[in-house]
């Protein structure tokens, strides 16, 4: 019990002095997962709100897919990635693996399904509304997409911080493609659990209050937009 208490003290200290190893990792670990959600909201929105107004064959087994991809294994996507960018794979001339570049990649592949899915059931949900209006205007694809894609923005910003939140907690799939390296691809995910293997328990728990304080900061924002979703409606 005295241990756990030192370790508690010890990872306060480390946040009040903002130490500059711990300041290192959490920002990195920002910038990637931010950087993921950013790539991952270009394609994921554009591509789940085709899909709500978009009728076509096979659309029921495209949705089908979309929706199982949102439960892809961490460990699985990390792979595919590592087997891609590896010295002997088809982009191994980059030179991207275990950098920054390639957690993007991994997190990018997967919150893209989980952005482009969430999306889709809530553009579909606006488009019943919407449909006659715009199809009484003679309003072009690109242009419904757009005017659905800003009005239902409250709702979408809800997906994208669940697609955050995803992201900064992953650790099966970076730890693959960024080896877990200091000063270099190491996150906060990955720095806790070497940090408890290493025994420095001190670290990881200030590494995990840190992490624990981002999640409720993104609980408790996708709890506000989903709020004012609600009011815009109702209004």
């Amino acid at each position: 019990m005295q241990n756990l208490v030192d370790a508690f003290s010890t990872a306060i200290q480390l946040l009040v002095t903002l130490d500059s190893d711990l300041m290192e990792i959490v920002t990195l670990s920002l910038e990637v997962s931010l950087s993921a959600v950013l790539l991952a909201a270009l394609v994921g929105l554009p591509v789940g709100a085709a899909i709500a107004v978009s009728q076509f064959p096979g659309r029921s087994a495209l949705v089908a897919v979309l929706n199982a991809m949102m439960g892809l294994p961490p460990v699985v996507v990390g792979l595919g990635v590592y087997l891609v960018l590896s010295r002997s794979g088809p982009m191994g001339f980059l030179g991207w693996l275990f950098t920054p570049q390639a957690m993007v990649i991994a997190q990018f592949l997967l919150i893209a399904p989980l952005i482009a899915a969430l999306s889709r059931q809530a553009i579909e949900d606006l488009w019943e509304e919407y449909r006659e209006l715009l199809q009484s205007l003679d309003v072009g694809r690109w242009a419904t997409v757009q005017t659905l894609l800003w009005d239902a923005r409250h709702r979408l910003l809800t997906t994208l911080l669940a697609g955050y939140g995803r992201a900064i907690a992953e650790v099966g799939a970076v730890i693959i493609v960024g080896g877990n390296i200091a000063h270099v691809t190491r996150v906060m995910t990955t720095a806790i659990a070497l940090e408890t293997s290493k025994g420095d328990i001190a670290l990881a728990l200030g590494l995990g209050i840190v992490l624990l304080i981002i999640s409720l900061f993104i609980n408790g924002a996708a709890a506000i937009s989903s709020h004012v979703s609600q009011r815009a409606q109702t209004s």
